[in-house]
């Protein structure tokens, strides 16, 4: 009798556990990753059984209760903004207060301006002001990510690394090693930490080129590229509950599942 495929299946339930299967590619070992919001992922190779995922799982289930028992402490209500005068939004660790601007005071072509300490927002996009907030922390925003990262890429040893920058919904970051051009993706929301946690994002993503798991080769990577990178990441997962997602509504927290 022929094995059943894990990736027939779109989600693994094993006990009172059910993590979302990822789509196969080419890894070689069966992962389990504990999301941001306490969803599981489940990443495993294409000839993974059900079986052989749902053995895997079983043997870390002391290890998924104790991640997830460390979300719960760590995770607080979503975060949500409005687009009104006053409201703060933070930029590389520091908060603005937004202004609502007239189409006399500003390019109309720039609905976002971070000027004299204050975000201006046109009054106009101020009903989509989520969307035009997201595009200019992935834009300016970017820009600095990506001049912060070089010497981050000089220290890996890599010739040229690409940044994108996406809404990755509760990643900081994601990378995989790749036979063409190397590339990591970084989280909009990531611009709003202050820079020596950026900094440990960026790097973290970089050591994920070298080793896609997070086995002890990949920590000593990222120790020897950050001594003492323990704080920052301690740090991170306590400040991450803080870090506003876009989210402008109740209503779009509970579509988001964050509860």
């Amino acid at each position: 009798m022929t094995a059943a495929a894990l990736h027939d299946l779109s989600s693994l339930v094993v006990g009172d556990l059910v993590l979302q299967v990822e789509p196969s590619s080419d890894r070689k070992t069966i992962e389990i990753v504990v999301e941001r919001d306490a969803s599981l992922l489940l990443k495993a190779p294409p000839s993974a059984t059900v079986e052989r995922a749902t053995q895997f799982v079983a043997a870390k289930r002391s290890w998924v209760y104790r991640k997830l028992a460390e979300k719960d402490a760590l995770t607080g209500p979503a975060v949500v903004k409005q687009f009104v005068e006053g409201e703060g939004f933070a930029y590389l660790g520091r908060s603005y207060r937004l202004t609502l601007t007239t189409e006399s005071e500003g390019p109309a072509s720039v609905p976002v301006r971070l000027d004299r300490g204050r975000f201006h927002l046109s009054s106009a996009e101020a009903a989509n002001g989520a969307a035009a907030m997201r595009r200019w922390y992935t834009d300016v925003g970017g820009q600095w990510l990506r001049r912060r990262m070089r010497p981050w890429v000089a220290r890996m040893g890599e010739d040229e690394v690409r940044v994108e920058v996406r809404d990755l919904g509760y990643r900081w970051g994601s990378a995989r090693p790749s036979s063409g051009p190397q590339r990591i993706n970084v989280h909009w929301a990531t611009l709003q930490l202050p820079p020596s946690l950026i900094d440990y994002v960026l790097m973290h993503e970089l050591a994920h080129l070298h080793e896609t798991n997070h086995t002890p080769e990949f920590w000593s990577t990222v120790a020897r590229l950050m001594p003492g990178y323990e704080t920052h990441k301690t740090t991170l997962a306590a400040i991450g509950k803080t870090i506003w997602l876009g989210t402008t509504s109740d209503a779009e927290i509970l579509d988001k599942g964050r509860f």
